[in-house]
Order: structure tokens, then sequence, then C-alpha cells
């Protein structure tokens, strides 16, 4: 199904904001909800997240998981949302490759402490200078 015009420039949005995250820095889907002056969707742009096209040669998609750090969005709680199977041990062991410290709770969920690696800016860089 083709998104609305509304629709494609959210999805570009949050993967333009994403993108701006830097390597080894973890911020939360509300933190890039609230740089793109919608604080009350951080589930949106989990969404965007979860569509996020896998990279191919053929160059169907502009923005992929290649081009797109995906890995460094996580909850507010510090910590790497479940998803499906093998999901957040993906997400953890691409973070670690990046020098993210990533902790285990008793319960086996992934965690970053956002004190050490969270990324909070006031705005985005790309916005600094305009």
């Amino acid at each position: 199904m083709a998104r609305s015009d509304e629709a494609q420039w959210w999805f570009n949005a949050v993967y333009e904001a994403v993108q701006e995250i830097p390597p080894g820095s973890v911020t939360s889907y509300g933190h890039i909800a609230l740089l793109l002056g919608r604080p009350e969707c951080p589930r949106q742009v989990g969404i965007c997240l979860k569509h996020l096209p896998s990279y191919s040669d053929d160059g169907d998609h502009f923005f992929h998981d290649q081009n797109v750090p995906w890995q460094r969005v996580i909850n507010a709680k510090g910590m790497i949302s479940p998803r499906g199977p093998g999901g957040a041990s993906r997400q953890a062991a691409a973070l670690r490759q990046e020098g993210v410290t990533v902790g285990t709770t008793a319960l086996g969920e992934f965690t970053v402490d956002f004190s050490t690696f969270g990324w909070f800016p006031a705005r985005l860089p790309s916005e600094e200078d305009t």
C-alpha cells in the first residue's frame, strides 16, 4: 500500500534524524519524536524503524538498514525493545560493535546506560545553523 505524502514525510524525517545519532551513542524513540516536533509520537518512530527496508543492490530504497543506524534507538527505560526472534540480540550485537556497553538484566533483557551512551541534543545537529 502506498503511503500518503504526510506519512512518507514522517518516515523520511525519522530516518534522517536517526542518521544524525553519532556512532557509539543511543537515544530513545521519544527523543527522536521530540526532535521532530511530535513528542506524542514515540510509537510512530518505532513503527518507522520496524518498516525500515533492508539494503538491496537494486537501489529500490533511498533509506535502508545500511544507511540508517536503527540500532541506536532504544526505549525510554534504556532497554532494547523486544521484537521478533533474535531481533533484540541483533540490535545488542550491532551496538556492541560500535563500542556501546550492553548489559543484560536477570530477565534476559538488554540495557544501555543513558548516562554513559545517551545522545539527547536540544536540536538536531543539522538544524543548528538554520
